[in-house]
């Protein structure tokens, strides 16, 4: 079985839900498949949010890491962002976030997107604070 299925094939995802929302016609490609800088788009706004609750101010992202596209995501699928903390320093948090997309009429929930992405701990100025500080 290739890298690609054994990452398809999986039942659960891993982490917490943070967001679902619809894919819509306005953000296809124009080969009719939703663009995948809107599926990341989704992704860091999932992120965010997990960050801001862990570390109760606001947080920003400064890197995007080791993204893998698997399947296509369709007008109609509901895509379902989870997060999963893997590791926390003294500013920063670094997250893996999945990307499910449950079918339009199928019901299927498969993987499609994968990542890793890295958030800063901000005051209000915009500069990097302690997590532990707050």
């Amino acid at each position: 079985m290739s890298e690609h299925n054994e990452m398809t094939d999986e039942q659960t995802p891993l982490g917490e839900l943070a967001i679902q929302t619809l894919a819509m016609p306005a953000d296809t490609n124009p080969s009719g498949d939703i663009f995948g800088g809107w599926v990341l788009s989704q992704m860091d706004i999932a992120g965010g949010i997990v960050t801001r609750k862990t570390t109760r101010g606001r947080t920003v992202t400064v890197a995007v890491d080791a993204m893998s596209f698997y399947l296509p995501v369709a007008v109609g699928d509901t895509i379902c962002c989870y997060v999963k903390q893997v590791k926390s320093g003294n500013t920063s948090i670094t997250v893996s976030i999945e990307a499910w997309a449950s079918r339009q009429y199928g019901g299927e929930s498969l993987k499609v997107t994968e990542g890793l992405f890295t958030y800063v701990a901000v005051d209000q100025s915009g500069l990097p604070e302690m997590i532990n500080k707050r």
